[in-house]
């Protein structure tokens, strides 16, 4: 890449430091530039004046050089740490703009470049910015694990077990007139049905990761007036839905992210099931019952003074809900196996919370190498596709050598091996500049 890049590396706004990058063949001459003198040693940070074009002074800051191949990019990297007020910050990337063969980088234009020089793979690419969207500790460790190549490596170690079984396949094919071991193809079969086990096993865990990377999601259901929204408040700890005693207040759906126990929670406040009396309340609890039959978790709230609407409500109540009976300050409560609450008064306020968490733990924890995308499932799918049609048709090598070579490329695709240009252009424009 002849092209030398720029940009902010770290937050935008006022702060005490600024990091200002340079990526590509001019990031050594950069330095020299702007500080009048040579790099740094490799690694080591080094003080220095940086003056624009005409000799003024800039700001003063530390410099860093990291020649390529050993830097994040794998290119000729520097790094300029500045003071983080915005004219000093304008006043730099002013001067780098200006210099030939420099250009601004673009969303994840450094990320890229790691990727396509072999820094990282498209599974760490994706770990990295999970990290940076990361606003929970669980959240963190998924995410670091796939930054330090937890799933690449698994992948990768499932891919070469394909390669090698597919170069003893062809080995059959093209050589048969050699003296090769005549089970050569059958014994091909227990090692891909071990894979078959494994890769299915692994797949079976796959909603986790995506849950946990996206936030547990909670709906709050019950009839109008139940305190559906005042429970989201006080659970919120804000007034994040507002709240009226006039029925069917709340018509589109509230989003609240919660961090409960360092696991994320996507809390959802939702209209009143009831008749509707109206075109625009019919079309809120249209949306409210679709998001809960897409929800991780529903909270059945039924109103502890209004037992005429309990019959209604608990008939909505299955395996993935938590019953609450809502205003336990003001009547006893009258439904059986719920959790007594008040949001006014936050009495029991705690005991939900810990249900929820304690949901929560059931269904966001998952194993090493957890599958973080949609698209990992779909390589996997189309993976355990091909390899089953291997195991349905051994007696046609020709074929079964072809099967075991597509799911060799589906596993590819997902650390960025084979097949990914389609996918490269969506997974960077996630990365903010600088990144």
């Amino acid at each position: 890449m002849a092209e030398t890049i720029f940009a902010l590396a770290s937050g935008a706004g006022v702060s005490g430091v600024a990091v200002i990058r340079v990526s590509g063949p001019g990031a050594g001459p950069t330095i020299e530039t702007l500080t009048g003198r040579p790099p740094p040693p490799p690694r080591q940070a080094a003080l220095r004046r940086f003056r624009d074009g005409s000799g003024h002074e800039i700001d003063h800051g530390l410099v860093l050089w990291f020649p390529g191949p050993r830097s994040f990019t794998g290119e000729d990297v520097a790094e300029f740490h500045v003071h983080g007020g915005r004219a000093v910050i304008q006043g730099l990337l002013a001067v780098l703009g200006r210099l030939e063969g420099l250009a601004p980088a673009g969303p994840g234009a450094f990320t890229r470049r790691a990727f396509d020089h072999g820094r990282l793979d498209l599974t760490q690419v994706e770990g990295l910015a999970d990290l940076v969207a990361a606003e929970t500790e669980a959240q963190r460790i998924q995410a670091l694990r796939q930054l330090d190549g937890d799933l690449g490596r698994l992948v990768e170690d499932w891919r070469q077990a394909l390669i090698l079984c597919l170069a003893h396949l062809e080995a059959a094919i093209d050589f048969v007139e050699d003296d090769l071991p005549d089970d050569l193809i059958v014994g091909l079969r227990p090692r891909i049905e071990a894979l078959v086990a494994v890769i299915s096993a692994h797949l079976s865990q796959a909603r986790s990761g995506e849950r946990l990377r996206e936030g547990l999601t909670v709906v709050i259901l019950g009839a109008p007036n139940a305190g559906k929204s005042s429970l989201l408040n006080r659970l919120a700890g804000r007034e994040a839905a507002i709240v009226s005693s006039i029925a069917g207040t709340t018509r589109d759906p509230i989003e609240v992210h919660l961090d409960l126990d360092g696991l994320p929670v996507v809390l959802v406040d939702t209209a009143g099931l009831r008749e509707a009396t109206d075109e625009i309340e019919r079309e809120g609890i249209r949306r409210a019952e679709a998001r809960a039959a897409r929800a991780d978790l529903k909270l059945l709230l039924i109103d502890a003074t209004a037992p005429e609407t309990h019959a209604a409500m608990a008939a909505r109540f299955d395996s993935d809900t938590l019953l609450i009976i809502n205003k336990a300050d003001l009547a006893p409560a009258t439904v059986a196996d719920g959790l007594a609450v008040s949001a006014a008064t936050g009495q029991g306020v705690d005991a939900l919370v810990d249900a929820i968490a304690a949901k929560a733990r059931e269904r966001l924890t998952p194993g090493a190498a957890a599958l973080t995308r949609e698209r990992h499932g779909v390589a996997l799918r189309d993976c355990l596709d091909a390899l089953r049609r291997f195991l349905a048709a051994p007696e046609d090598p020709e074929l079964a050598s072809e099967d075991l070579r597509l799911a060799a490329r589906a596993l590819g695709r997902i650390t960025g091996r084979v097949d990914v240009e389609d996918v490269l252009d969506v997974i960077f424009s996630e990365f903010c500049i600088g990144k």
